[in-house]
């Protein structure tokens, strides 16, 4: 079994110490945790690796993972059946025989047909295509819903968005550096130029953990690398980290027209905590860019920062608007399954070890305030006010609603 730390050494799992299957304490609670393939996302990654299912089983709980739902990712089935999980042949059964069901992906509506009253779902909300029937048939049948947009820790930072983003970001610049290519209807130049011959300019949108990233991939390509925000605070950080190796301004439309207008590839980074993404680059600025010029943008999953985007898929993932290629991924991440599954899992799994610990999700809402600031629907309740604003639909406080019993 590989561990994910070590991901470049393979250890023997006869030489690897085993965990033994802990007693179940008096609050504990025996959880029938579900693992569905997110094939029919395009999606490449698995809500759990191998290991991590390994560390749930040997903590009492039951896994059941749908047969293939590792494959993209380089996991066998074997390897899970090896870790101690029930490996079944179908999405209903999985469905229909859980408790908990963890994904990447939020659920379709042939999925949401297979769920079950009273169920916990964990997963991605994605925002910028979320439908306000998803959210109803999930009240319907009184699931809690908890979303990777939303679990905070106390710092207020988004630990399993943080992991996403740290690769997207990186990814990001990976990508346009490909499309800048000439065979790829690029601008034919090189992110990092040579010598006499100057570097191409990136420009990113948003000074969060993904402009950081992103903005750490470029200057290890040698690009000439500009990050712009609104948050004066946010840009001296960046500009702290990356020991002033990064151009760094405010995101006013001044500056942004100017950066866009003789950028080489623009990356879109800009989001709002729980909320649409803010639109920072118009149309008309697009039409600007020079032919061959990239466009990635990496919060399309929540709306998108660049007027001119829309998502794409794997299978088809660029599009050309006023001679400038977009690519638009939703889950970029997916690009590198392995190791984006390791990331989620190692995020994810601390959470699911607690709901059973707290005996209920009642009591795991209650105890582990990462999880209730997580929480966008609960029974037959929207719980965040920013998804109630996007619907016009109302909403109740979580704290009252568990502490009331309803």
């Amino acid at each position: 079994m590989e561990i994910p730390a070590i991901q470049g050494l393979k250890v023997e799992s006869s030489l690897m110490p085993l965990e033994k299957p802990s007693q179940l304490g008096e609050r504990q609670q025996r959880l029938r945790i579900g693992v569905p393939s997110e094939s029919g996302n395009a999606e490449r990654r698995v809500a759990l690796s191998p290991y991590a299912a390994a560390l749930l089983v040997s903590t009492g709980h039951e896994v059941r993972i749908e047969a293939g739902a590792g494959a993209e990712a380089q996991f066998k089935d074997s390897e899970y059946a090896d870790a101690g999980c029930d490996v079944v042949d179908s999405a209903a059964q999985v469905y229909g025989e859980s408790d908990l069901i963890a994904k990447v992906f939020p659920p379709r509506a042939d999925e949401l047909d297979l769920m079950r009253e009273r169920q916990v779902l964990i997963s991605a909300l994605h925002l910028g295509g979320l439908e306000a029937e998803t959210l109803r048939r999930l009240m319907d049948l009184k699931v809690t819903g908890i979303g990777f947009e939303f679990i905070a820790d106390s710092d207020g930072t988004l630990p399993i968005v943080r992991m996403m983003h740290e690769i997207s970001g990186s990814m990001a610049v990976q990508t346009a550096a490909r499309l800048l290519e000439s065979s790829e209807g690029g601008r034919g130049v090189m992110l990092g130029g040579i010598s006499g011959v100057p570097p191409a300019t990136v420009v990113i949108l948003g000074a969060g953990v993904i402009g950081e990233w992103a903005a750490r991939t470029a200057i290890g390509f040698g690009a000439h690398t500009i990050v712009l925000d609104t948050d004066l605070t946010a840009l001296r950080a960046i500009e702290h980290v990356l020991d002033r190796r990064v151009t760094t301004a405010m995101a006013n439309p001044t500056y942004v027209e100017s950066a866009v207008k003789t950028a080489d590839v623009v990356i879109g980074a800009a989001m709002s905590m729980g909320q649409r993404s803010p639109v920072v680059v118009t149309e008309e600025m697009v039409a600007t860019m020079r032919p061959g010029s990239v466009v990635v943008d990496l919060v399309i999953d929540q709306g998108g920062c660049v007027e001119t985007s829309r998502p794409t898929t794997p299978s088809d993932p660029t599009f050309v608007c006023h001679g400038v290629v977009h690519h638009c991924l939703p889950n970029l991440p997916s690009a590198v399954a392995r190791t984006g599954t390791f990331a989620l899992s190692n995020a994810l799994t601390p959470y699911l070890l607690d709901i059973g610990e707290a005996g209920s999700i009642n009591d795991a809402l209650w105890s582990n305030v990462s999880l209730r600031t997580g929480a966008y629907v609960y029974r037959r309740h929207l719980t965040k006010k920013s998804l109630a604003a996007m619907f016009n639909m109302p909403h109740r406080d979580i704290e009252l609603l568990i502490a009331s019993g309803i």
